[in-house]
């Protein structure tokens, strides 16, 4: 009896999701028990694990931190709309993958010498302990964390559409649950509850798990995608037959120029490196020596892994599956989407279509059940590290600088964690608005929602790097410069026409529309950072020279070791 038979003889095939997605989350839960019962009763731990992290948990919790559902589902979705184009974002990897090697291991001996726990932490100390530099520097994650976390409950909504169509809605309190609502809260429940109970350490380690998976599941889909296209050089031929503006820059809808492609490639990587999360993981990693190796595994693993099961696969479903110009909008095949926007499912459906007549009903059920899996996972690895950063953001922060000074670690513990409870709430809650009204425009595209996190990101980038090399800035400066820059990419996202209306949205859209068809919104943000920044600390008193001299000390640390 063959492998087929017997499975189909054993196994419900339309039981095989259930029973794939049911072992993952109690793997999880199990994950999270297990971390509660080893972490000890401090924040240094909840937050940081003690400082304590190996190289193969520092390296998978990076790469499960660094790839979310934006990789996987926003990224290859772009390469469907935009053909070729995209494909050049590829780019950022190695860039990431340096930003880990030098900046990461530079802010690792400033994070251990003098007991770090946040980006801010370490920032306004440089700059004078500025409380008004800790709050920007606190909006600055939450507005980094906020659509990220969105972004992946969204993910857990598609996928469960995906992996049960048929799914009967159910009313619980008067909601109705469809398979979209139940899958998005069934990702925030299980997420927050497994970062609620076990923090940094419990992240981590399902960040392990959850980083094999996405790699496992790359590389399947991967193949999956050539051997449906009757092999390499078949699959290359059928790239060669896409019209001519899937197959060139700017791309079918004429935004992608090289300068954008450029700096968003350049300016999303570093944003992406000094965000939140992956900041204390940074502080989390024993030895640079560790973070090195991390970096190393980073820019040398994770391009290939990502061209070959991302971006192939975008380019494969568009010769596979077309899209079509309707009304003069762009829209998906119908085996992707119905609406202009639904390019996020490419990889979704792609494995779902091509897996199971590769390698048959049950045998296809339980590998497409592993990738849709991995792309879960994609998601929650970044959704647990953000939700645990923001709640270390907005406890030591916020809460225990200006609200209770005095407040005991225990205090702290619980606000931290009701931090993850009302921002998961705030996520759902907006998730569901976006899915109800589909005038909401800004939260339409998961890989929108990713470039205006990292734009917002981008903007510590100058203060960052002036501490660690240059050190010639001013507290004052430092502050000006955050805040010109948060507000440059306000006006460059969708929000001032929701906000003030329709013509005044307009009016902002006719100044800032060249600057947007040109560069990353990011990058646009950055350069009046830079400029306030420098003009405003030549202007202004810097820190004390013996003072600057300490932390020079610090980063001339040549061990590197615990």
């Amino acid at each position: 009896m063959s492998t087929e038979s017997a499975l189909l003889g054993v196994v419900d095939v339309e039981m095989i999701p259930h029973v794939v997605l049911g072992l993952y989350m109690i793997m999880l839960l199990g994950i999270g028990v297990a971390g509660y019962l080893k972490s000890k009763a401090s924040e240094e731990d909840y937050f940081l694990a003690g400082r304590r992290q190996g190289a193969i948990v520092t390296t998978l919790t990076i790469m499960a931190t660094f790839f979310s559902s934006g990789a996987m589902l926003g990224v290859p979705g772009l390469v469907y709309k935009e053909g070729m184009a995209f494909v050049f974002f590829a780019l950022n990897l190695p860039l990431a993958g340096a930003a880990i090697y030098i900046l990461g291991s530079r802010i690792w001996k400033l994070g251990k010498a003098r007991g770090y726990v946040t980006q801010a932490d370490l920032l306004t100390d440089y700059y004078g302990g500025s409380s008004l530099l800790r709050v920007l520097v606190a909006l600055v994650g939450f507005l980094y964390v906020l659509p990220y976390i969105i972004m992946q409950i969204k993910a857990g909504g598609y996928l469960a559409q995906r992996m049960f169509p048929d799914a009967k809605a159910i009313e619980l309190l008067g909601v109705q649950f469809d398979a979209f609502r139940a899958g998005a809260a069934a990702l925030s429940l299980l997420t927050m509850l497994y970062v609620l109970v076990g923090g940094m350490r419990t992240v981590a380690w399902t960040d392990v798990i959850q980083g094999s998976l996405l790699l496992a599941g790359m590389i399947i889909a991967g193949v999956a995608t050539v051997v449906a296209m009757n092999g390499p050089k078949a699959f290359m031929r059928q790239l060669t037959e896409l019209p001519h503006e899937a197959l060139s820059i700017p791309g079918p809808s004429g935004i992608w120029s090289p300068w954008k492609l450029m700096t968003l490639c350049i300016f999303a990587s570093l944003a992406s490196m000094i965000q939140p999360g992956q900041w204390m993981r940074y502080y989390a990693a024993s030895s640079t020596v560790i973070l090195k190796k991390s970096a190393l595994v980073f820019a040398l693993v994770l391009p290939p892994c990502f061209l070959f099961g991302v971006m192939l696969v975008g380019l494969g479903a568009r010769a596979l599956y077309p899209p079509a110009v309707i009304e003069g909008d762009l829209t998906p095949h119908e085996m992707i989407g119905s609406r202009t926007n639904e390019f996020d499912q490419v990889v979704v459906a792609m494995v779902q279509e091509q897996v199971p007549a590769l390698m048959g009903p049950a045998l296809g059920a339980v590998v497409v059940s592993i990738i849709l899996v991995a792309i879960i996972a994609a998601s929650m690895s970044t959704a647990d590290s953000n939700l645990h950063a923001l709640s270390a953001v907005m406890t030591r922060d916020i809460f225990g600088r200006f609200i209770r000074p005095k407040a005991s670690e225990k205090e702290r513990a619980w606000f931290g964690r009701g931090i993850i409870v009302v921002t998961t709430g705030l996520a759902l809650w907006l998730v569901d608005l976006d899915k109800t009204n589909p005038d909401l425009k800004p939260l339409a595209m998961i890989a929108q929602l990713m470039f205006v996190a990292m734009a917002f990101s981008c903007q510590l980038l100058p203060v960052t790097l002036d501490i660690l090399f240059i050190r010639k800035g001013t507290s004052a400066g430092a502050i000006a410069g955050i805040s010109s820059g948060i507000l440059a990419v306000f006006f460059f996202t969708p929000f001032p026409g929701m906000l003030m209306g329709q013509s005044a949205g307009a009016a902002v859209t006719a100044i800032t529309g060249p600057m947007r068809a040109l560069f990353d919104i990011g990058f646009c943000g950055l350069m009046v950072n830079v400029a306030v920044f420098v003009i405003v600390s030549r202007l202004t008193t810097p820190p004390p020279p013996d003072h600057v001299k300490s932390f020079e000390n610090d980063l001339k640390d040549k061990s590197g070791r615990p």
